[in-house]
């Protein structure tokens, strides 16, 4: 238990690589920004669900006229209700081109200070809209995805721009590298009306004056929309792509996600 702890400890005060400088098209739509949300146990149910749990998420996020970097942490100590503590550490990095043309990852989960999945490949989207996949881990593959797929990024525009719409549903089917690297998941994404912000809330003064919807994003195995998702991401989302008030559902237990950190980056203005 104290060694689980102490090694909790050590890696919330590890820095992450840091996120690539935005270089100098039009301005990319989504801010770069770097955030830290403290995890706490919000609701657990089942036997599977921890008695306690607690951790972070530390999210670096840069646009430029390229593209866009991100690099996320998440650790998470769980402790259930019998047996020890587990910690789990994940850490990926990506890079979509600003055209969603192409991305590059690289995903690793540690438990307990073992990796327990890897994956190390990139993504090339045709011009007939087909993807072709390059793994490297956890074994070298090699992926075709048929249909029209979305990377990360790419859905969150998408997510924006449905919102800004009036649109309250978005389908998707949506490639992020992480698993085995070797497939995609239908996402179906719920969007309330815009959020008016109380004058009696203390919004993050860089935030004021934006937008925001709450979203709930669930994730399904391909063609298993019909039944229950793997888990539920929901949270704030401000019009530039900055997410707050996180609530992340792994069915048997939930997890709220609170931002205590935000730093933005000046914006990039791009050659057009």
């Amino acid at each position: 238990m104290n060694s689980t702890r102490a090694l909790f400890a050590a890696i919330l005060a590890a820095p992450l690589t840091p996120a690539a400088p935005a270089f100098a098209q039009g301005e990319p739509p989504l801010a770069s920004h770097r955030a830290i949300y403290e995890l706490t146990l919000d609701k657990a149910s089942g036997s599977k669900a921890p008695a306690q749990a607690r951790g972070r998420i530390v999210f670096e996020f840069a646009a430029s006229c390229e593209g866009y970097v991100q690099n996320f942490r998440q650790i998470t100590e769980l402790q259930p209700a019998e047996g020890a503590t587990k910690l789990s550490d994940m850490i990926s990095a990506t890079f979509e081109s600003l055209d969603a043309s192409d991305m590059r990852f690289k995903v690793e989960t540690k438990v307990d200070n073992r990796v327990s999945e890897a994956t190390d490949g990139k993504a090339r989207r045709e011009k007939d809209g087909k993807i072709l996949i390059d793994l490297t881990k956890p074994k070298r593959a090699h992926v075709d995805l048929e249909g029209q797929v979305f990377f990360p990024s790419e859905h969150l525009i998408h997510i924006i721009e449905a919102a800004r719409a009036g649109q309250q549903l978005l389908e998707a089917r949506v490639y992020d590298g992480t698993g085995r690297g070797d497939k995609s998941f239908d996402t179906l994404t719920v969007i309330s009306k815009a959020i008016e912000t109380p004058a009696s809330e203390k919004a993050t003064e860089s935030l004021k004056g934006l937008k925001r919807w709450r979203v709930a994003v669930s994730y399904f195995e391909t063609g298993k929309r019909d039944g229950q998702p793997i888990y539920v991401l929901s949270f704030d989302l401000y019009e530039n792509g900055i997410s707050r008030a996180l609530s992340l559902d792994y069915g048997d237990f939930v997890l709220k996600g609170e931002m205590k950190e935000l730093a933005l980056q000046p914006a990039t203005a791009c050659k057009k």
